[in-house]
C-alpha cells in the first residue's frame, strides 16, 4: 500500500487550540484513511530546541502582567484591520531554513498548519516553488490575522462564512475554501438539550488552568440556588482544592479530565458554558448548541474572537463586577424570546458549515 504522509504544524508547546485541532485532525483522519501516516512538530522546538520554553515562558508571563500592552501589540502588528497581508521578514529569517530541511526530510504528501507562523513560511516557499506538499491553513480563531500565509496556500478550513468571504476577496477560489468551522474531535457529537429556567440551571465554567483569581471572582457572588455551577479546574491543584475546601452546595470543582467521551458527557449534562473565548472551546459549544457566556478575554485573539462572534450573535459577554453574574444568566434563561434568537443565530452558523465529514474533505484536499 503506497502510504501518504500529513505533517501538523502547530506553534510553541503550550497546550493551545493550535495543538487540539492539530490533534482532531489527526483522529479523523487515523480513523478513516489508514493510508496516511501522521506526524506533529512543533516548528519552535524544532528549529531551537530548548528555546521553545524560554519562549513560551516569556510569552504567557507578558500576557498576564502586561496585558494592554500585549492587546495594543497584536493588533498593531497581526490585525490592524488597515494593514495587509506582508512579509514577516524576521520570521522568514528564523524559520525558513528550518521548515524546508523538516520537509525535505519527512516529504509529506500535505502540510496543515494550525498556526499563523508556519503557514507564512509555507507561503513563501510555495510561491518559490521550493515546497511540493499540498498547504491546508487550518483557522483556530475567528479570524484571520495578517501573519498567515495565503498566496500559495492550496486549501483554507475557515471557521465562519465571514472568513470565507474575506478569503474570496483576497482572491481565493471558491474550491479551495471549505467552511469546517474550527475542527473539533469528533466524539463531540451535537445534541439539542435546553432547559426550562423552572427546573434550575447547570452552567460548566471553563478556564481554571489560568489561574484561581477570575474564577473564584465569579463565584464568590454565586448565592441562588437556582444555579449549579460545575467548574473545570484542568490542572490548576490550587483551585480544586480550594472550591473542594469551600465546600458550597451550588459548586461543584472538577480535576483535569483527559477522556473527550467524559468532557462529551459533561457538556450533554449542563445547560449553558462560561467560558474564556478560545476558539476551539467556542466551537465544541456551538457543536452541542450550548448557550455560551464569556468572560475575562485574554488580550489578543481572545479579544477579537469575543467581537467576531458577538456580531454573528453566538455568544453573550458576561461582566462580573460586583453581583451581576447570576442575574445575567437568569435574565436569559427566564426571556424565551432571547433564547429563541440565540437558538435562530446558532442554526444560520450550522448552515454555514460544509455538510460532508472532514474526512471526505480531506480525502477531496489529498486528490
Amino acid at each position: 500500500m503506497n502510504q501518504k504522509k500529513a505533517l501538523f504544524l502547530p506553534f510553541m508547546q503550550i497546550p493551545t487550540g493550535h495543538h487540539h485541532v492539530a490533534d482532531a485532525l489527526i483522529n479523523e483522519i487515523q480513523t478513516s484513511h489508514n493510508d496516511i501516516i501522521c506526524d506533529k512538530v512543533d516548528i519552535l522546538s524544532y528549529s531551537y530546541g530548548g528555546m521553545e520554553k524560554v519562549v513560551s515562558t516569556t510569552y504567557l508571563a507578558w500576557i498576564r502582567k502586561f496585558p494592554d500592552v500585549y492587546d495594543w501589540l497584536y493588533k498593531q502588528a497581526a490585525y490592524k484591520k488597515t494593514s495587509p497581508h506582508s512579509r514577516q521578514y524576521l520570521y522568514e529569517t528564523m524559520f525558513t531554513y528550518f521548515l524546508k530541511r523538516l520537509t525535505n526530510q519527512q516529504n509529506p504528501s500535505v502540510l496543515f498548519c494550525t498556526h499563523a507562523l508556519p503557514s507564512n513560511i509555507a507561503s513563501i516557499l510555495k510561491k518559490k516553488k521550493k515546497l511540493q506538499s499540498i498547504t491546508v491553513n487550518v483557522y483556530t480563531d475567528f479570524f484571520i490575522n495578517r501573519v498567515w500565509g495565503i498566496d500559495g496556500i492550496d486549501y483554507h478550513m475557515v471557521p465562519t462564512i465571514d472568513v470565507k468571504e474575506y478569503l474570496l476577496k483576497r482572491g481565493v477560489p471558491l474550491s479551495r475554501i471549505f467552511v469546517t468551522g474550527i475542527p473539533i474531535h469528533s466524539e463531540f457529537h451535537p445534541k439539542k438539550n435546553y432547559q426550562s429556567a423552572n427546573e434550575g440551571i447547570s452552567v460548566l465554567i471553563t478556564g481554571g488552568s489560568l489561574g484561581v483569581g477570575a474564577i473564584s471572582k465569579l463565584l464568590h457572588y454565586s448565592n441562588s440556588d437556582r444555579i449549579h455551577y460545575y467548574v473545570l479546574c484542568g490542572k490548576n491543584k490550587v483551585l480544586y482544592e480550594q472550591l473542594l475546601k469551600e465546600d458550597k452546595p451550588t459548586v461543584t470543582p472538577l480535576p483535569y479530565i483527559t477522556s473527550k467521551g467524559e468532557m462529551n458527557r459533561l457538556y450533554d449534562n449542563v445547560d449553558a458554558v462560561l467560558t474564556k473565548p478560545g476558539g476551539v472551546t467556542i466551537s465544541e459549544c456551538l457543536m452541542k448548541r450550548k448557550p455560551i457566556f464569556v468572560y475575562d478575554p485574554l488580550p489578543g485573539q481572545e479579544k477579537i474572537n469575543v467581537e467576531q462572534l458577538k456580531r454573528i450573535g453566538v455568544i453573550s459577554s458576561i461582566d462580573f463586577e460586583d453581583n451581576l453574574l447570576e442575574p445575567q444568566i437568569l435574565e436569559f434563561f427566564c426571556d424565551e424570546k432571547r433564547q429563541c434568537v440565540y437558538r435562530q443565530k446558532v442554526d444560520d452558523y450550522h448552515r454555514n458549515l460544509d455538510e460532508r465529514p472532514l474526512s471526505l474533505l480531506i480525502e477531496e484536499i489529498l486528490q
